[in-house]
């Protein structure tokens, strides 16, 4: 109906207040967003609701003040704090005679600007499209090619069926190329395996300062901007420690509620998240939202399956406080569990380094398990992972089989195995101390 919004134009924003905590929104970082998508706010509604209106999502007057706002300001768009459905988009496009977008949708726009990598572009354009197929409205016409009249639009099936095929065929094409790029990813993880190299991933909150930090620490160009999602592509750089090295990740910064399709796409990305034997958990120290945005990151980490790895709590900016220190907190188990530093000032690097050289020493362990032949499967999980270091067989069949694999990687494994697992171990040394 109305063609989707481009940079440079101008934009009315709505946000509601809900009682439910699970759908609250912060508008501050709502016109963060706009303007990191390149849309000028012209103006703003806002309100108070118990729960969203199915026609409208934010009432008739609300809808009908929100149209005046948009006649009054000439805007080119109408963006939401929140997730709308499909028919409520319409119903307010047709009120308000402009494009409206939601939340997810502004997202999903802001990550398609930011992709710079081949494999980058797929992701988003697989996450927009997976987001889009629920909003088809004769639009996709343009993803058909020339081709023979076999599988060509039957007199009986009508314009929307056939954006739909070809909307599914799309993303078909785009989930085998990304499958390769996963297999070409996981290549490289295997080969930093056997290098015995340990992985370090940078997360956090968007514009927390993790791309600032990663580049401060491996002198490194990777782009930096004091903007949300600055940085999508993931980069690995070599770091070096006190007493020797890691491969350092720098990764998509998360954000509350983000879309559900762009995590499913990010798949391939996101794994050097969930095998990296250390997170560090980059957080704003000076956001008064430092707490919240945690909390965040925290769920998205859950739902991706890497909320058991071992985290670094990095806080950062401390420049940005009044008489601050760079110092490392230490947990009643002696392990490191924050560290106080600036990326912008390249102040603490040293703690910070000396926190992650302790805390590799306590996340890798090495066992040796006697699993027996009826158990055999879970070699393969071992395989996967790529932790295998010998392998020997003795007269009753059992298998002998050392491993060395991180203790997230080893506590995942028991969990699965509903503790199965550890009544295998035959004898077991941790590097350093006990796993």
């Amino acid at each position: 109906m109305f063609d989707r919004y481009e940079a440079g134009e101008t934009a009315v924003l709505v946000h509601i207040e809900f009682s439910d905590e699970e759908r609250r929104e912060d508008l501050v970082e709502l016109q963060l967003l706009v303007e990191s998508a390149g849309a000028r706010s012209v103006g703003v509604i806002t309100g108070s609701r118990r729960s969203p209106d199915r026609k409208f999502f934010i009432g008739t007057g609300k809808a009908e003040e929100l149209a005046a706002m948009v006649a009054a300001t000439e805007a080119n768009v109408v963006i939401f704090n929140h997730a709308l459905s499909p028919a409520q988009e319409r119903n307010l496009e047709l009120v308000c005679q402009c494009r409206v977008l939601d939340r997810t949708t502004l997202i999903l726009d802001i990550f398609a600007q930011r992709a710079r990598t081949h494999e980058g572009k797929l992701q988003v354009e697989l996450a927009q499209l997976r987001h889009m197929s629920t909003r088809l409205i004769r639009g996709w016409t343009h993803l058909e090619r020339q081709k023979g009249g076999i599988g060509m639009r039957g007199p009986g099936e009508t314009q929307l069926e056939t954006d739909r095929r070809l909307l599914r065929g799309r993303i078909k094409n785009i989930n085998r190329r990304l499958d390769k790029v996963d297999k070409q990813r996981e290549q490289s993880r295997r080969a930093r395996k056997r290098s015995d190299l340990a992985t370090v991933s940078l997360v956090g909150y968007t514009n927390a300062g993790k791309s600032t930090l990663f580049n401060a620490l491996t002198s490194s160009d990777v782009y930096a901007a004091d903007q949300l999602f600055a940085t999508l592509d993931p980069t690995l750089r070599k770091l070096s420690l006190p007493d020797g090295a890691v491969i350092l990740a720098d990764t998509v910064g998360f954000i509350r509620h983000l879309p559900h399709d762009l995590v499913a796409a990010f798949k391939a990305t996101l794994q050097e998240t969930r095998q990296a034997e250390i997170l560090l958990h980059v957080v704003d120290c000076a956001d008064d939202n430092m707490t919240e945005n945690f909390d965040q990151v925290q769920k998205v980490l859950k739902e991706i399956d890497a909320d058991e790895i071992t985290q670094l709590i990095v806080c950062n900016k401390i420049d940005l406080l009044e008489d601050f220190a760079p110092r490392i907190d230490y947990g009643e188990d002696g392990k490191p569990e924050r560290v106080w530093v600036s990326a912008q000032k390249r102040i603490g690097f040293d703690l910070l380094l000396k926190a992650i050289t302790e805390l590799i020493g306590q996340v890798i362990c090495e066992l040796t398990l006697k699993i027996p032949a009826s158990a055999g499967h879970y070699l393969g999980q071992f395989y996967r992972l790529d932790a295998i270091q010998q392998k020997e067989y003795d007269d009753l069949g059992n298998c002998i089989l050392s491993v060395r694999l991180s203790d997230a990687d080893w506590r995942r494994l028991a969990k699965q195995s509903q503790g199965e697992l550890e009544t295998f171990i035959f004898e077991s040394s941790e590097v350093d101390v006990s796993c």
